[in-house]
């Protein structure tokens, strides 16, 4: 059984993701420890809340992270931890990120749309990557979030659109860190595919 660590640091709806992987076969750890990282088979980052606070939080984890990613294992950031993953962000003032996948984080534009994006939208599979093998071009995620990561083709997994086009999912160059700004975990069965996909991943 694969032991996949969801990462503690304050901020995230860990029960949630916890069951979702659950559901796909795999052992769970929440941890507080970075210690734990070693031993994972993968991690995931979740987030829920305010990038900076979440920078701050996870100071303690960063050259696990950053060795843990380098060892070539799969590591997924879900919502914020997605964000957390890019360069920067100007949420809050600007904020250097974990810099995994060159991007920035900013605020969607004014317009019509009500920010944030909260609910169910479609996604546009722009790479081929295990995380999405068996899941429809078109399918429905849910998405909660006022700011859009901003990267280039070469590292976007999927694409949406809310008023604008933006990276709904990201890869790093060698295809082992993975975002998602929707929730796989309250996305039904096709969120359940997502994470099953990344448990086969480690």
């Amino acid at each position: 059984m694969k032991k996949i660590v969801i990462i503690d640091y304050g901020l995230g709806n860990l029960r949630s993701v916890q069951k979702g992987l659950e559901h796909a076969g795999a052992e769970v750890l929440i941890s507080k420890d970075p210690a734990d990282i070693e031993t994972a088979d993968g991690v995931i980052l979740p987030g829920v809340g305010a990038f900076s606070d979440a920078m701050k939080n996870i100071v303690p984890f960063l050259d696990p992270i950053t060795d843990y990613v380098a060892s070539g294992k799969p590591v997924l950031g879900i919502c914020l931890g997605m964000q957390m993953l890019m360069t920067r962000s100007e949420e809050g003032g600007l904020t250097e990120g974990l810099d995994l996948v060159p991007g920035n984080v900013v605020r969607f534009p004014l317009s019509e749309l009500k920010v944030p994006q909260m609910g169910w939208n479609s996604l546009t599979i722009e790479q081929d990557h295990p995380f999405y093998e068996g899941v429809p071009n078109g399918a429905f995620v849910y998405f909660v979030h006022s700011y859009y990561v901003d990267t280039d083709a070469s590292h976007t997994l999927a694409s949406c659109d809310y008023g604008i086009d933006f990276a709904a999912s990201v890869v790093n160059s060698t295809g082992n860190v993975i975002g998602t700004q929707f929730h796989p975990e309250k996305s039904g069965d096709i969120g359940l595919k997502m994470l099953k996909n990344f448990v086969g991943m480690c």
